[in-house]
């Protein structure tokens, strides 16, 4: 016989452990410094968060980005959002790992979703603005800046169910039996 349904209590373990990839994936988009935009090829121009470099075989002229105001608030902005994410992250494992506290589930849902407006601000607002500073050619977004956006993504999921995951207590406690999606006999 075969049965297929869904294991609410993993939910307890699997979420803290999604927030944990997204923290990861943050800090490797905060932290590069190199990948978040690169001209074709990347042989003369190249940008992170934090800086961009111009030049040929190996004679790199780099140069802050954070003299320009846009810059300086995108990055406060991913940081931001990283230290919620980190909020969420602790406050999540003590409601669902250290015990279960569906009261700070709602809380943890609203954190999630007030990180992935701050982080979705600070990811629009570079391209546009590194756009305008640069002018010429065709400028690709690369690695890192996909990893700032799996990071959002991954948070608007965990906010999602964060949210819908107080309807299921029971489900969540073990105390109501599993419900299976489909079974053969």
């Amino acid at each position: 016989m075969f049965r297929c349904g869904i294991a609410y209590p993993r939910c307890r373990w699997i979420l803290p452990l999604l927030l944990l990839f997204a923290i990861i994936f943050d800090i490797i988009a905060i932290a590069a410094q190199s990948g978040w935009v690169e001209d074709e090829n990347a042989k003369t121009h190249y940008a992170s968060m934090w800086k961009q470099c111009r030049g040929r075989n190996d004679q790199w002229d780099c140069k802050s980005l954070m003299e320009f105001p846009w810059a300086q608030a995108v990055a406060a902005l991913m940081i931001i959002g990283l230290i919620i994410l980190l909020i969420a992250f602790i406050v999540s494992f003590v409601a669902l790992c250290a015990g279960l506290n569906i009261a700070l589930l709602p809380l943890i849902g609203g954190l999630l979703i007030l990180a992935v407006i701050v982080q979705i601000i600070a990811l629009i607002i570079y391209p546009v603005k590194f756009n305008e500073l640069i002018y010429e050619g065709y400028y690709d977004y690369t690695w890192a800046y996909g990893f700032g956006w799996g990071a959002t993504i991954l948070m608007l999921g965990c906010g999602i169910l964060f949210c819908c995951l107080p309807r299921y207590e029971d489900e969540l406690s073990g105390l109501s039996k599993t419900k299976y999606i489909y079974t053969t006999a």
